[in-house]
């Protein structure tokens, strides 16, 4: 078994407002994102009107923040929510969910093409090629955070997280870091030049569902949720959609080329 680090989450505060390391991460993960699809656009020779990319990623944060908050209430919490409607409004609480994000995003992406007539599938796909960074630093926020720790386990780089109980621990954070981050980013990166617009977008959509479904099987389902059906997690029915999109991408924009 391996100690659990125990970093505090917080890295400063200043009278309420305090700064914590899950923010700084998913700060990063933006910056980092902003900076790469900026660098694909000059490598390309795109010129997109001025401000255009900063207005972009103005849409796409409000659509990841929205759709995050809202998917964890009705996907995730939805008994309580529909009594509380209110507290959907109380992100300090905690509670977003990935998959809520994603539909936000592709929402605030659809806005954004109508506003401002680009090509939407060459722009989604420099950004989701992208988006594991920000993917992988959050699920680093996770593990210095103790949340969405795995389940119990007897192998030997197990952890006992704070507020988990006494017994080791899959640190599925670190799992979800690897795959979805590391990995998710190097295939979509060295594959980025050689596929038609949108089918990256559509390849990022199966293969996140397929890294997340895989890591769902060592994840802590959520106590409110359970399992599905007695076997498959919230997470692994919503990837199962996702990689059913994805597939659906690709199909079409094959069919369109």
């Amino acid at each position: 078994m391996i100690n659990y680090p125990n970093i505090d989450p917080e890295i400063f505060r200043i009278g309420p407002l305090s700064v914590r390391w899950y923010g700084i991460m998913y700060l990063a993960g933006f910056v980092a994102s902003y900076l790469l699809v900026q660098y694909q656009l000059k490598r390309k020779h795109i010129v997109l009107p001025k401000d255009t990319l900063e207005s972009l990623y103005s849409y796409l944060i409000l659509g990841l923040l929205i759709g995050a908050r809202l998917g964890y209430a009705i996907f995730y919490n939805f008994n309580y929510y529909i009594h509380r409607p209110l507290e959907i409004f109380a992100l300090w609480q905690g509670g977003m969910s990935f998959h809520g994000a994603l539909i936000g995003v592709f929402v605030a992406g659809i806005l954004f093409y109508r506003k401002y007539k680009v090509d939407f599938w060459q722009l989604s796909d420099m950004v989701v090629i992208t988006a594991p960074i920000g993917l992988g630093l959050g699920r680093i926020g996770n593990f210095i955070n103790g949340e969405l720790y795995g389940r119990v386990t007897d192998v030997p780089w197990a952890m006992i997280f704070p507020g988990a109980g006494s017994m080791p621990r899959h640190p599925s954070q670190l799992y979800e870091f690897m795959l979805e981050g590391v990995v998710l980013f190097t295939v979509l990166w060295i594959l980025k030049d050689r596929f038609n617009k949108g089918i990256i977008s559509g390849l990022f959509l199966v293969l996140y569902g397929v890294f997340r479904f895989i890591v769902e099987m060592f994840r802590e389902p959520d106590v409110q949720v359970g399992y599905i059906m007695g076997v498959l997690t919230m997470g692994q029915m919503l990837s199962f959609l996702m990689i059913f999109a994805g597939l659906g991408v690709i199909m079409l924009r094959r069919a369109q080329r």
